[in-house]
């Protein structure tokens, strides 16, 4: 089957949007990247040609450069003072990290070899760029196989992580509602709602003058994203890949936002988001491209045993510090669970429990008050922050 620049390019978008179309009629329980993943796979074996992303121009170097950009703008999403305000909801989901660490670089590394383990322990602690990360550093090392398996890892972990999150949600629901009906939890019903991400309200310690507004262009948005992913490989280079370039761009755009440099959500504001994320989802199927049907069975027990392991230390940390700080189990456990999945799922997931178990709009908006808040700062403090840090470390161990 032949295909030039376009068709290629609708083909892609047409294999991704199916996806989405399917993990919408799931209610997000079958993940739009499991889908697409399934459908890149069969037609790499079939009718779709290897090099089917790089005929649509969404390989390299547009996803290197969409990265880059990527995490500026996630480092963008995040305020200190506010992420302070969450500190239990952090130190927990940190602890989930940790747990999955312990339990995959331990009795994971001993049952699935050291390479294995490394490759695979950041993209089930968070998002695409973890798993890309990885990737990439696997294939530089010309480990094939468990390059396909950073890649399988990130497609497959939500089928734990939504079930999970759904029974840990619906029975800390049900714990908040007794109290709430039962008058042993009061709310102040003048008070509105705050905004459902509470991590990126703007900062006070602005000291760059913002642009006015008839000045803030495409290009003025892109131009700032731009030299601050500039500063963070120029620094990468200077400390000799010490920490990872892509670490310090997270790290450049968390302090490029708090000083006013750069503006919240710029690729947003650009609307240039939806085409970065769509060049790296398809430059991270492209991976699948050398996967055979003898490789995915190979991979099939360090992928399951990997995951399983991986969230049972989670979940034993998560609970035991959480107890600690005063969450219940079930509490603790869905804050550390968004490493698998992240967001849009995590607030997905904390809407359809708070309206599957609400009577009334008060107790859905109280329960939406109660959880969402915990279940976002979550989200980034693991799929945002850990995991690329953890992935920055991760890939100088191989």
């Amino acid at each position: 089957m032949s295909f030039d620049l376009i068709a290629a390019f609708a083909t892609v978008l047409l294999i991704l949007y199916i996806g989405d179309v399917v993990s919408v009629k799931t209610k997000a329980f079958v993940p739009s990247v499991f889908v697409s993943a399934v459908i890149f796979l069969l037609g790499f074996w079939t009718i779709l040609p290897k090099n089917l992303i790089d005929l649509a121009c969404l390989g390299q170097p547009l996803a290197t450069l969409s990265m880059y950009l990527l995490l500026v703008h996630m480092g963008t999403m995040l305020n200190i003072k506010e992420l302070a305000a969450q500190w239990k909801t952090v130190a927990v989901s940190l602890a989930g990290i940790v747990g999955i660490t312990l339990g995959t670089m331990t009795l994971g590394k001993y049952l699935f070899g050291w390479d294995a383990v490394v490759i695979a322990t950041p993209p089930l602690t968070g998002g695409i760029v973890a798993a890309l990360m990885m990737q990439e550093a696997a294939m530089s090392k010309g480990f094939l196989e468990l390059s396909v398996l950073a890649i399988v890892m990130y497609v497959s972990q939500g089928f734990f992580g939504y079930p999970l999150t759904a029974l840990a949600l619906k029975r800390e629901g049900k714990r908040l509602l007794s109290a709430y009906r039962g008058g042993e939890i009061k709310v102040d019903k003048t008070l509105a709602s705050e905004s459902v991400n509470p991590i990126i309200k703007p900062s006070k310690i602005q000291i760059v003058p913002q642009v006015p507004s008839k000045y803030r262009t495409t290009y003025m948005y892109l131009l700032k994203l731009g030299i601050v992913a500039w500063a963070s490989a120029m620094t990468a280079t200077a400390i000799n890949e010490v920490v990872s370039r892509f670490v310090i761009c997270l790290i450049f755009g968390v302090i490029a936002a708090e000083i006013g440099f750069i503006e919240r959500r710029p690729l947003e504001l650009s609307n240039s988001f939806g085409f970065m994320m769509t060049t790296l989802m398809a430059f991270i199927f492209a991976g699948l491209a050398e996967a055979t049907p003898d490789m995915i069975i190979r991979l099939v027990g360090p992928l399951f045993g990997i995951i399983i392991i991986g969230v049972l230390g989670m979940a034993i940390l998560s609970m035991s510090l959480g107890k600690l700080l005063g969450y219940s189990k079930e509490m603790a456990f869905a804050c550390a669970l968004t490493a698998l999945y992240g967001f849009p799922p995590n607030y997905v997931l904390t809407e359809e429990a708070s309206k599957a178990l609400a009577e009334n709009p008060e107790e859905f908006k109280f329960l939406m008050d109660s959880l969402l808040p915990k279940m976002l700062v979550g989200g980034f403090t693991t799929v945002t922050i850990a995991s690329v840090v953890l992935a920055g470390i991760f890939v100088n161990l191989l």
